[in-house]
């Protein structure tokens, strides 16, 4: 099924990262996060240490994911692209959604990776696709 007919919650759901958007101190964040759909919610799994978290607690944020390296190095049919804003908040999963995050990093800028979760419930969602030809070389160094 081609990506623009299936809903965005389902195509997140089919990658692991996404970035965050928001503000912070007034200033543009984009932060690397570990993403679950949990009951319609995508909920992130963050390193604390950097409060993006609380930042982001009570806000509107975005988030977006894709599969565009899968797509563009042939193991994926369809190259698409995933974004939403919506509400987020701090959220305390229980210990089998915990699991289901799988392994954490072990360190983030040096230090030990400390945990935090939140939950964005998705309002405004918008899917785009890229084709790529199958002869084209794929390049990992650009």
């Amino acid at each position: 099924m081609p990506p623009e007919e299936v809903p965005a919650i389902e195509l997140i759901g089919r990658v692991r990262y996404g970035r965050l958007a928001t503000s912070m101190r007034a200033l543009p964040i984009l932060a690397v996060a570990r993403h679950l759909v949990i009951d319609g919610r995508v909920v992130l799994r963050m390193h604390a240490g950097l409060g993006y978290h609380e930042a982001c607690d009570g806000a509107v944020v975005a988030y977006g994911a894709d599969n565009l390296d899968a797509a563009a190095a042939g193991d994926d049919d369809y190259g698409w692209s995933v974004q939403f804003t919506g509400p987020a908040e701090i959220f305390r999963p229980t210990p089998e959604q915990q699991e289901l995050f799988g392994p954490a990093p072990v360190q983030v800028n040096g230090e030990p990776f400390a945990p935090a979760h939140l939950a964005i419930a998705p309002h405004f969602a918008s899917v785009h696709t890229l084709s790529f030809h199958a002869s084209q070389p794929f390049n990992h160094a650009a």
